[in-house]
């Protein structure tokens, strides 16, 4: 079972940034993959991006790429999404999510999310 908390949500005028925090129970953290994913209001959960559970790789949702940086600190069990140039597009609730194996596929623990508001 793996816990995830999320914070750092807000609100952000456009072209500003932000940065999530995503704290993990500990013992697990390292050996999964870790996600952050947005749901806007009328809209479906939609995958923002990923990092393996080394660090080494990521992976990114064209719509944010260039722009969203996902990281992982293993020793602190914390994952983290620095966004800039934010758009009034980027306004969701961020979800932290946790799966074994490949980044791709369903995840299996979800945290309870943050507000990002982003205003023109």
């Amino acid at each position: 079972q793996v816990a995830l908390v999320e914070s750092g949500g807000g609100l952000v005028q456009a072209g500003g940034s932000l940065r999530l925090s995503c704290a993990a129970s500990a013992r697990t953290s390292s050996i999964y993959t870790m996600g952050w994913f947005r749901q806007a209001p009328g809209k479906e959960r939609e995958f923002v991006a990923a990092i393996s559970w080394s660090g080494t790789t990521s992976y990114y949702a064209d719509s944010v790429k260039g722009r969203f940086t996902i990281s992982r600190d293993n020793a602190k069990n914390t994952v983290y999404l620095q966004m800039n140039s934010l758009k009034p597009e980027d306004t969701a609730v961020y979800f932290c999510a946790a799966k074994r194996g490949s980044w791709q596929g369903n995840y299996d623990y979800w945290g309870q999310g943050t507000q990002v508001t982003v205003s023109s």
